[in-house]
Formats: C-alpha cells, sequence, structure tokens
C-alpha cells in the first residue's frame, strides 16, 4: 500500500474512532478491524454515484454488522455522499442523519436498516432476487440490455454468522445460485461477550461450501490488495460468494483483539495514541483535505465515464422506445410505479358467495398478479395451504428468474427478512404461513415497519377453530403482538367483500400490512362494504329505535356476531352491527367518526377468538370476549365450547350483561 492510500485510510479509522468518542457511544472495535474492506470495497469497487445515492443501477451495500456504524458514515462522508462533518459529530445524536445503527432513508447512501444480527444478510439475499427478477423482465423487452445489473455487498461479523435467520437466508441465497451477492466476513474470532470459542467451534467455510456457496479467504485484513484480489475473483463466480478476512478487533488500540473494544469507547490516551502511531496531527473530528480529496479521486476516476454513459443509454431509451412493457418497467424504474390498476368498486359480488376465506384471497392475489409484472412472493412451504401461490406463474429458480412464486422452504425468519430485500427496490412483496408461526418472523416484521416496505404478510388458521391442530398451531397472542407493532396495518375480514377491500388498501399504500385469514367458508354478509374497509370500522347493521349496545367483530367470528344479534334483536333488543377489520386503522380516523360508528354512552361488545388485550380501547369494562388462555386438540365445536367461544356462551354472556344493565338503569 502506498503512503497516501495509508494515510486515508488510517484517518477513515481515526474519524470513525472519534464520532464514537464525541458521542460516547458506540462500537470502536470493528471501526479499527474492518475499515480496509469497507475502503477497499468503495474506493476500487461499489458503482455507485455519490451525487446521485439512488442511483437505480448502483451497487448495494448492506451493514449487517450494523454496529459499525460509525464506520459506514464515515466512509460515505469521505466518498462524497451529502454528509457534512457536523452529521458526523451529531452522530448517535435525536434527529441526527448518522443515528446509532444505519437506516434507510434516514442517511444518503444507506441502503438498508441493519441492526439486529443477520438481518442486514438475510435482506441482501432479496436484493439480490430483486436484481436478478428486474434484469430478466428488461432481458425480454430489451436482449443484451445494460440499463439493470448491479451486485449487493454485505459486511458481516461472527454474531451475524450464528444467527439462525443468516443460515435459512444463505441456503436460499446458494440453492438460487445468486452470483451477484458479494459476502464481506469480518473474522476476528470476537464476541461481546469474549472469545468465539465460547460459543462455537465450526467450520465456516465448509459450512458455506455446503450451501452451494463460492468460498475465499484472506490471511490479513490490513491488506486492501489481498481483499481487493478476493473481490475481484467473487465478480467473476457463477454462486454467491463469501470472503473470510481474518481481522484483529480494535487494532492498533490498547485492548486489540479482545471482546472490552467491541462496545465501549477509546480511552482519550489510547486515541492520542493511535494518532500518534498513525502520524496524523489533527484535532478531533477533523480530518486532511488530503486524506478525503484521495479517497473521492478513485472513485471519481473508476466511475464518472461508466456514470455518464449509463445517462445517456437511458434517457435514450426513455425517449425513443415505443414498446409500452418497456415503458412500464422505466415508469417503476424511475418511480417505483408498479402500474397497478385496482378499485374495489369494481367488483361485484353474488349475494350467494360462499367460500373459505384464504380461498377469496387467493382470487385476489392472482387477479393483482395479471395487473402487474411487479408483484412476487411466496410461502414457508405453505402454499397449498395457505392458498398463496400465482397459479400462471412459475417458481423463481436458479434458471429461470422471471418466476414469481419464491419457494422459501420452512424458513419463516429468512423468508420475511428477504421480502424486506426484495421490496428495498419498490416491488410488492407478498409471504404467507400460520398465524401461529408469525412469532417465528416477528424480527424481520419488525424491519418492514421500521423501513416502511411494501410487504403484505398473509395469515391464516388464524384461531382455535382450526381444533384437532391443538395448542401448537392455535393462535392467541399472535394478532396484539402484530396490532402492536407500529406502522403494520393489520386486517383481519369478515367476508370476501372485506378481502377485496384489504387488497384496495394494499394496492394504493406502501406501507406494511397483515392479512389474517380463517381457513374457513364465510358466506358474504348483507351490509359489509369493501370501501369501508379502510376505514378500520364501519356499521353494518343500524338500530331501528334506541340503542341497547354495540356489536364489534372480525373475520369468521363476525358471522357468530351476526347471527348472535339477529337473535338478540327477536328477543326485544335493539343492536348496532360494526365490523371492525382494522382495529388500529379505526384508531387512527378522526374522533367525530369513531363517535359516530361507536358511540362513547354505548355499551359496548367485542368478540374475537383471541386474546382481548388491546380490545378495551372500543369495549365497555368486562366487555371484550375473546380468549384469554391456549387452546386445545379436539373437534371444533368442543374446543370452541371448552374456551367458552362458542356460539351459546358468547350469547349467554352478553345477555347477562344486557338484563345487568336494564336493571341497573330501572334502579
Amino acid at each position: 500500500m502506498n503512503n497516501d492510500l495509508i494515510h486515508s485510510l488510517n484517518s477513515l479509522r481515526l474519524l470513525s474512532i472519534d464520532m464514537i468518542s464525541y458521542a460516547n457511544s458506540g462500537h470502536p472495535g470493528i471501526c479499527l478491524g474492518a475499515a480496509p474492506m469497507l475502503y477497499s470495497l468503495y474506493s476500487n469497487f461499489l458503482r455507485i454515484h455519490p451525487a446521485n445515492p439512488n442511483w437505480v443501477n448502483r451497487d448495494r451495500f448492506v451493514l449487517s454488522a450494523g454496529h459499525g456504524s460509525a464506520l459506514l458514515y464515515a466512509t460515505l462522508f469521505m466518498a462524497g455522499y451529502p454528509i457534512s462533518i457536523d452529521d458526523l459529530v451529531n452522530f448517535r445524536r435525536i434527529h441526527s442523519i448518522t443515528p446509532g445503527h444505519p437506516e434507510v432513508g434516514v442517511t444518503p447512501g444507506v441502503d438498508a436498516t441493519t441492526g439486529a444480527l443477520g438481518q442486514g444478510f438475510a435482506t441482501a439475499v432479496g436484493m439480490a432476487i430483486a436484481e436478478k427478477y428486474l434484469e430478466a423482465l428488461l432481458e425480454e423487452q430489451l436482449p443484451k440490455q445494460k440499463i439493470i445489473h448491479y451486485n449487493i455487498y454485505t459486511l458481516v461479523g461472527d454474531g451475524d454468522l450464528q444467527e439462525g435467520v443468516t443460515l435459512e437466508a444463505a441456503s436460499i441465497a446458494g440453492n438460487l445460485a445468486l452470483d451477484n451477492l458479494i459476502v464481506l466476513y469480518d473474522s476476528n474470532t470476537i464476541t461481546l461477550d469474549g472469545p468465539l470459542s465460547n460459543s462455537s467451534n465450526e467450520d465456516i467455510i465448509k459450512k458455506f461450501l455446503s450451501m452451494n456457496w463460492e468460498v475465499d479467504f484472506v490471511s490479513e485484513g490490513n491488506d486492501t490488495r489481498e481483499i481487493d484480489k478476493a473481490i475481484e475473483r467473487a465478480k467473476v463466480n457463477k454462486k454467491p460468494t463469501l470472503i473470510e478476512i481474518k481481522t484483529v478487533i480494535g487494532r492498533g488500540s490498547v485492548h486489540e483483539g479482545t471482546n472490552v473494544v467491541h462496545g465501549k469507547p477509546l480511552t482519550k490516551e489510547d486515541v492520542a495514541n493511535l494518532r500518534a502511531k498513525y502520524k496524523i496531527n489533527t484535532n478531533t473530528l477533523e480530518i486532511t483535505e488530503d486524506a478525503v480529496n484521495y479517497f473521492r479521486k478513485s472513485i471519481h476516476t473508476r466511475m464518472a465515464d461508466e456514470y455518464e454513459k449509463w445517462q445517456t443509454m437511458y434517457n435514450d431509451i426513455r425517449l425513443t422506445t415505443q414498446n409500452e412493457a418497456l415503458i412500464k418497467i422505466l415508469n417503476f424504474l424511475d418511480n417505483q410505479d408498479v402500474g397497478l390498476d385496482f378499485d374495489c368498486t369494481k367488483f361485484k359480488i353474488q349475494n350467494d358467495y360462499f367460500e373459505e376465506l384464504r380461498e377469496s384471497n387467493s382470487k385476489i392475489l392472482n387477479i393483482i398478479s395479471d395487473r402487474t409484472k411487479f408483484f412476487l412472493g411466496g410461502s414457508a412451504d405453505l402454499s397449498s395451504t395457505c392458498h398463496s401461490s400465482l397459479y400462471k406463474e412459475l417458481n423463481f429458480t436458479n434458471k429461470y428468474r422471471l418466476g414469481r412464486n419464491l419457494s422459501f422452504g420452512v424458513r419463516e425468519h429468512a423468508m420475511g427478512a428477504i421480502l424486506n430485500g426484495i421490496s428495498l427496490s419498490g416491488i410488492k412483496t407478498f409471504g404467507s404461513t400460520f398465524l401461529t408461526f408469525s412469532d417465528y418472523l416477528k424480527p424481520a416484521i419488525r424491519f418492514s415497519a421500521l423501513m416502511n416496505l411494501p410487504v403484505t404478510y398473509i395469515f391464516t388458521h388464524d384461531s382455535v377453530r382450526i381444533g384437532q391442530d391443538g395448542k401448537t398451531h392455535q393462535p392467541i397472542e399472535q394478532l396484539v403482538s402484530l396490532r402492536a407493532t407500529p406502522n403494520l396495518t393489520v386486517f383481519r375480514p369478515a367476508d370476501i367483500n372485506e378481502v377485496i377491500g384489504c387488497w384496495d388498501y394494499i394496492a394504493h399504500h406502501r406501507n406494511p400490512v397483515a392479512v389474517v385469514l380463517s381457513k374457513e367458508e364465510a358466506h358474504i354478509l348483507a351490509g359489509t362494504d369493501s370501501t369501508a374497509t379502510k376505514y378500520g370500522g364501519y356499521i353494518v347493521k343500524k338500530e331501528e329505535n334506541r340503542l341497547d349496545c354495540v356489536l364489534v367483530s372480525t373475520g369468521i367470528d363476525f358471522t357468530t356476531t351476526y347471527l348472535i344479534r339477529e337473535e338478540l334483536r327477536n328477543k326485544g333488543y335493539d343492536i348496532r352491527l360494526v365490523s371492525m377489520p382494522s382495529l388500529d386503522l379505526f384508531l387512527e380516523q378522526p374522533s367525530s367518526y369513531q363517535e359516530q360508528v361507536i358511540p362513547s354512552s354505548s355499551l359496548v361488545f367485542t368478540i374475537e377468538a383471541s386474546s382481548t388485550m388491546g380490545w378495551y380501547q372500543v369495549a365497555s369494562k368486562n366487555c371484550a370476549i375473546g380468549i384469554n388462555r391456549f387452546g386445545l386438540s379436539g373437534l371444533k365445536e368442543d374446543v370452541l365450547k371448552e374456551v367458552q367461544f362458542d356460539y351459546d356462551s358468547i350469547l349467554k354472556r352478553i345477555e347477562e350483561k344486557l338484563q345487568q344493565t336494564k336493571l341497573n338503569i330501572i334502579r
């Protein structure tokens, strides 16, 4: 390495260390040990244009080891992204663009939100799938096209490779031969609690070879020349590549090579010693122009002409093509317009419609698939049970990149994270499994919500009504957990009308959504309204003269509630019936609308076959009817009776409360 490169690289190290010291918070170990990897990658390989951070054909970089954010932000600053020294000074400060862990949409140049170990790796696999799909889609219309062709790089540590989601996703990537995915493995054999050998003693290289990966090895992680050579080799491989790079955590500091330097700022003396060792005489959070200019020049020299040629080529195609299919793809690349024409008012459903809600949902899935190419997804080995296949489409495989059905295998967690990666390209995605297994992918759902991605989670087998599968498969607390997730819209539709309403919402919004469905058959119910679904809750049947109570219900339980209302009316009660397909959307409506649907002075019952937690935002005291215990294996009717959620038990509880209320009024 020449002296200018050494000075620039060590300046990068010091700048990231200074950020951590100034914030008195952060992870210096990775900044000192892994800096050569990022330096080599950004200066010599990443196809980027810092003045246009969102260039559609850029290479993507995912810092799966998100605790190394200070190193990433310092690298982006030195590369010329719109990040200032002041932004670095404000590292980990509220409302800064340099948060504690990388966040997409906050920091220019950050391609994915990361932090929880393993999520970044799995997200990168999804990004690689999206690139292959978009590339193939363009090839159909424009053979030998050069509009889309990029790689995805991710930096991982020992901790990432211990998380199960990483190995789930790695297996999928190997099976799909995603040769556009290159993983830089910061192999320092140290975790937060001590030596890696305390918890793990395995051959990572053999493990990845067995999953159909190419592997490479760099014995000295401070040698950018050897890192360069390994990346060059990886770029021509026909499989995804893992490059194990041996590093020293906290290299050069007092506690180098130990867990002490992982997450604790260095002392002032330690930082001063590093400055002396590097022969860099700068103040805290200062960097020499020579160090920055050397780094930026290497990027500019490599990328300026390529970027201009790409822009010229792209603009020429944009201005001259008459190919409608190609124009739709270009519109998508320009502004993530998926071109989906979906209007719930145009669906006409027969009054005798009667089928499983998962099948109703399947029909809508396939209608959407027919209307846009930018819609794909799959299941955790349950597409035949969740009814979530795109019937006219083939599987995405290592030989066929236009497939829109993704086979995730029994890997819920990786499924969610991979869907996030695909969605970061703007494609609408979906994934399906049983509701009780939503727990397996909850971390990925959380990242969907954090990144505000257009991922739709389809959950079937939604209550104890599945009966004989037993308590292991009967969800109780899952709906509460999903509804508690900020920025995730949760629907539990009652019939085909509301299923259509759910997808109308999905078609016109970009936030993540969970659609929770019964596998039971459901009649279309008089009064349900696809257009009102977007409000979360609405009146299906109004009282005639006085309002004795309001019955609120969701999903297949709404049918039971519908029938109970009719029986109570026959007994002389005047009752309003409200469908609540989305509790969170209803609570987002203006208070005037909420009052119009559920008057605050009224007696309100909520009926849903899940935990009652959360329903007291709507229900009157002791009037949330649900199931607050685990289920059991048996015939559906027997299980419902045992947990006191059968028709007669619900009716009795409501009637007793109504009679008690009537007596209180008389008194």
